[in-house]
């Protein structure tokens, strides 16, 4: 059926996932310039059949297109809230709307503004008798229209949903390179009306079924059908002399007066609406809560499953009853200690102010030399350049929350910035080169940085990728290098510009400090937020662990702990190294370091470690005598295994050899030594010892899925996802709500499922046997992998290995991946299969054998399991082997 009459009219039979029952016409009295003639709307209405059901709502969620879709946006939130409705669940009537010139509602002559179409819902919602709560959603422009009505009628409003949409428009910002294409003089009548190009295009955006395509396409099938599109790009207010701007900025105005619930939903791949209007609109309604939805694009509604996660969302912030209700179970938050960690007093800078007059070293960069030697920072000179800095950020108009993207390898340049950063209530950004290019322009996009300090391939990569923000330079750059890449000032500039400066208030305790950036071998790297008293409780909770004091000194090649030197109070020196490569650290670099900082204390990461070991053959008298010294050896990123701890402990043989367990959510959880791991020996998995502090952890049983659905536990012996809580546990992830309500369900305040598993001992001990991804769902029951690969790795030819299962989910079965010096990737010779059987008492399917396993970029230890095992089953389907 083509629809070409102008009236309005009910969509055509047999669309995808659109129930005809739901569909229905309304007359709805004209509006402000539209007063005097009656409209006629199509909608998508719930209603009725929630009324023939016998089914109370609790109130109606108003849904609103924008260009050039129509109410068939929302078929997913309308069947899904219809379903959970039928179930018991929470009841909500859905009204998702054809605007006026769109869908199928009626076509007219009027030219219809944002102001307009506002007061168009107005007479609609009215015209409908919707009675008690309502909630607003809208997507692209239906997100000013919703959100205008929102403003305009609070006392009916409870709570706001927007995705992918835009609120502001700075100033002499030129729209979208896709707006202005659809804008530019010859083009708008062309592409929006006279063809289907415009809706052809925004189509396109999304991969979506022909089916799917069609019914989109069925309001539109001729010229007249859409003068609605194009009055709809008409009047995008993209100058203060446009028609809507006025009515786009009192309701982006308003929102600021909005106190109830907020939900952001985005999909980072659009080409309309960027990462600044998103920015904007948290920055008015800051409460909301935001998820970015990784690899979704401008249909973010045809792409991910949003409905559920929206109803959801209004039944944890008690949208229908006033009260909220957590994710948690009673019983659950009963287990757990629900009383909050004691915030930490202070500041992480606390130690550079009781320092700043003195001369002894703080910072040794042994990238960097001066008459032969290591370049040394006293404290007095980093405390001074820290103010400086602070002061002329302060100057250059950074101010508290916002955020700054540090681009700088670790040493005294970072060290100052970062802490003149924290200073002021800046938020850092830190995402390092070991994700990768891709990864770190998706961090640092995703991020929104006011301001990025960089290096020069960090401020060519910004320029190059489009990244958001101002540009300093780390370093003094030529005049035509720094117009090339846009930088407005170098760190020099700002520290000659804050000297003598009143530095402004300390920030308070609560206030996020940094945005610190996980390595990506689970998935897209997250964002972990951290707030001052946070770091300051991980600043002591290292102290006092390790007896860090003002004479310990410390080495350090792992990056996320290369700064923590100032903040303990004792000199720090980083190796010469590649930081996002710990693979580039030698056991003479090491040596080096520890030599000029006459440190107590080395902390690298597993990779390193493997690297330092393997290259001990270069070391000389001095460089041996100086590792003598250390008394305190660190390990952690990764699993690490005895023999490795072993043979580097033979470089400090008076060291103690630890590996503490953490994560970018908490970056240290457990410690265990070299000894208590020896003595421990006979559990399956790697021993990672007993919390820190008053850290605490739990286990959350696993169930045939491998799903972690227990209670959280201290009982011995139950394999589970581990559940931790410490006063530096992160605040949360930036921009994922999803992710983080799923790491606090069933919990209490303060703790953190985080996706490893393993058990407790009854010594209290805590056992590491994986990822819960990873985890292996057998006929027999669930099978973690650690415990199989540490059987694997027994057998003499063997230098790796990983377990993976193939099949489907609760029939899978078990096959060991390894390194054993093979060329080529494949199936492990007939005496290689048999001597890994038989090291393991887990029945195996097959053993293959690859040149080298995968690993993540950051640590270059952990195994992508998840990618082997797709290796893995393609390979044993008969397809050709290739490199995993």
């Amino acid at each position: 059926m083509r629809v070409t009459d102008l009236n309005a009219t009910l969509p055509p039979a047999g669309l995808p996932g659109l129930d005809p029952s739901l569909s229905r016409l309304v007359d709805v009295p004209g509006a402000a310039a539209d007063a005097g003639a009656t409209r006629t709307w199509h909608v998508l209405d719930t209603g009725t059949a929630l009324s023939e059901r016998g089914i109370e709502p609790v109130g109606t969620i108003v849904a609103v297109h924008g260009n050039p879709t129509w109410s068939y946006l929302w078929r997913a939130l309308v069947n899904t809230s219809l379903e959970r409705a039928e179930t018991g669940r929470t009841a909500w009537r859905v009204v998702a709307v054809d605007q006026l010139e769109m869908g199928f509602s009626e076509r007219s002559s009027l030219r219809r503004t944002l102001a307009q179409r506002i007061a168009d819902l107005e007479a609609l919602v009215g015209e409908l008798g919707i009675r008690g709560r309502i909630v607003t959603i809208g997507h692209d422009w239906g997100g000013p229209v919703s959100l205008g009505w929102a403003v305009e009628n609070r006392d009916r409003l409870a709570a706001v949903i927007a995705l992918n949409t835009a609120v502001h428009h700075p100033d002499g910002a030129p729209l979208p390179f896709a707006l202005r294409v659809a804008t530019a003089r010859g083009m708008l009548a062309a592409g929006t009306t006279g063809t289907t190009a415009f809706l052809d295009t925004t189509l396109a955006l999304a991969d979506l079924d022909p089916a799917v395509r069609s019914a989109f396409r069925a309001p539109y099938a001729t010229v007249a059908r859409r003068r609605g599109i194009g009055g709809f790009v008409a009047d995008i207010p993209a100058t203060a002399a446009d028609e809507s701007t006025p009515a786009l900025r009192r309701m982006s105005a308003g929102l600021r007066e909005l106190e109830v619930p907020a939900l952001f939903l985005r999909g980072p791949k659009d080409p309309v609406f960027g990462e600044g209007h998103l920015d904007d609109l948290t920055e008015r309604l800051p409460h909301a809560d935001v998820h970015r939805f990784e690899g979704a694009g401008h249909l973010i509604a045809e792409e991910r499953p949003y409905a559920d996660v929206v109803l959801d969302w209004l039944e944890e912030k008690g949208v229908a009853t006033d009260a909220a209700t957590p994710g948690s179970t009673d019983a659950t938050a009963a287990d757990l200690d629900a009383t909050p960690p004691a915030i930490a007093t202070g500041h992480l800078w606390d130690a550079l102010d009781a320092r700043r007059d003195d001369d002894d070293t703080a910072v040794i960069d042994m990238t960097t030399t001066r008459d032969g030697a290591p370049l040394r920072v006293s404290w007095r000179q980093l405390s001074t350049r820290v103010d400086e800095i602070a002061a002329g950020l302060d100057a250059f108009g950074v101010r508290a929350g916002d955020r700054v993207s540090l681009l700088v390898q670790p040493g005294p340049t970072l060290t100052a910035a970062l802490y003149a950063c924290l200073r002021i209530g800046a938020v850092v950004v830190v995402a390092d080169r070991g994700l990768g290019i891709r990864g770190l322009s998706r961090a640092v996009r995703g991020a929104v940085p006011d301001v990025v300090i960089g290096e020069l391939a960090g401020l060519a990569a910004a320029r190059a990728l489009g990244w958001p923000g101002r540009r300093i330079s780390a370093t003094a750059l030529p005049l035509a290098t720094s117009r090339a890449l846009g930088v407005e000032a170098s760190l020099s500039d700002l520290a000659r510009a804050g000297r003598g400066h009143t530095l402004p208030p300390v920030p308070a305790a609560e206030a996020d400090a940094a945005v610190l950036f996980t390595s990506g071998s689970t998935g897209p790297a997250k964002g972990v937020v951290y707030t001052h008293a946070q770091l300051t409780a991980l600043r002591d909770t290292l102290a006092a662990h390790f007896g860090v004091t003002a004479d310990t000194g410390l080495v350090t090649g792992f990056a996320p702990f290369a700064l923590l030197g100032p903040a303990l109070g004792t000199r720090s020196a980083t190796p010469d190294m590649d930081v996002s490569a710990p693979r580039t650290l030698t056991a003479e670099a090491v040596a080096a370091a520890v030599r000029a900082s006459d440190a107590r204390i080395v902390f690298l990461s597993p990779a390193a470690v493997a690297n330092v070991v393997a290259t001990s053959d270069a070391l000389g008298d001095d460089d041996r005598a100086a590792l003598e010294r250390v008394e305190t050896f660190l390990s952690t990123g990764a699993p690490v295994s005895i023999d490795l701890l072993r043979r580097a402990q033979e470089l400090m043989p008076n060291a103690v050899a630890h590996t503490p367990y953490g994560m970018t959510e908490c970056l240290l959880v457990a410690d265990v030594t070299l000894p208590e791991i020896e003595e421990a020996a006979g559990d399956r998995g790697v021993c990672v010892g007993r919390p820190l502090g008053t850290g605490q952890v739990r286990i959350s049983a696993i169930d045939a899925d491998g799903r972690a659905t227990g209670e959280p536990t201290t009982e011995a012996g139950v394999t589970g996802e581990i559940v931790i809580s410490a006063p530096h546990l992160k605040r949360g992830y930036f921009r994922l709500y999803l992710t983080d309500r799923e790491a606090r369900r069933g919990l209490a305040d303060r703790w953190h499922r985080t996706g490893d598993v393993g058990h407790l001992d009854a010594e209290g001990r805590l056992w590491v046997e994986g990822r819960l991804p990873h985890v292996i769902t057998t006929a027999e029951g669930p099978v973690t992998p650690v415990g199989i690969e540490q059987d694997a790795e027994t057998v003499d030819t063997v230098s790796r290995a990983a377990a993976v299962g193939v099949g489907p989910v609760g029939r899978q079965v078990v096959v060991a991946v390894v390194e054993a010096g093979a060329r080529r990737p494949g199936l492990a010779s007939p005496e290689l299969t048999d001597a890994v059987r038989a090291a393991t008492a887990q029945p195996l399917a097959a053993v293959l054998v690859a040149p080298t396993l995968p690993t993540d970029i950051r640590h270059n230890s952990k195994i992508d399991r998840s990618r082997l095992a797709a290796w893995a089953e393609r390979l044993l389907a008969g397809e050709k082997p290739t490199a995993p």
